[in-house]
């Protein structure tokens, strides 16, 4: 005796199922997500101190890479230290400020020459980053 399905399933359906699941999902976590967007986070005030300093506006931005011959970049392309002291030269801002970026590797002397001549151009300095040691 030779059983058959009462139902036979069509293979279409094989392909729309997954579809329709991943679908739903989408449905489903844009609904819930832009309500997590919205809620506000935790609010944190720092104390109050003499030390910290603000955002500071059209900061100048210098990076020294480290390695045998230490490249210069000032407006993301490179600068030889003359381009660079030229550049500086033309701010003629009242509040000017020079943020230094060094890598670990860069010698102390290239990064004390590029914030002394900041410093003789009355520009503020930030040392960011790996600050290099002697």
């Amino acid at each position: 005796m030779k059983l058959e399905r009462g139902y036979h399933f069509h293979l279409g359906l094989f392909g729309i199922t997954p579809l329709l699941n991943v679908l739903l999902l989408v449905l489903v976590f844009y609904v819930l997500g832009s309500k997590f967007t919205l809620t506000p986070g935790v609010q944190v005030s720092l104390p109050a101190t003499s030390f910290a300093l603000g955002t500071q506006r059209n900061a100048e931005i210098v990076t020294i890479t480290g390695g045998p011959i230490p490249a210069i970049y000032h407006r993301d392309r490179e600068v030889t230290m003359d381009e660079l002291l030229a550049n500086l030269s033309e701010n003629k801002a009242v509040d000017k400020w020079i943020i230094i970026k060094a890598d670990a590797g860069t010698p102390s002397g290239r990064v004390t020459a590029v914030a002394d001549e900041a410093l003789r151009r009355s520009y503020s300095v930030i040392l960011a980053g790996d600050i290099p040691k002697k």
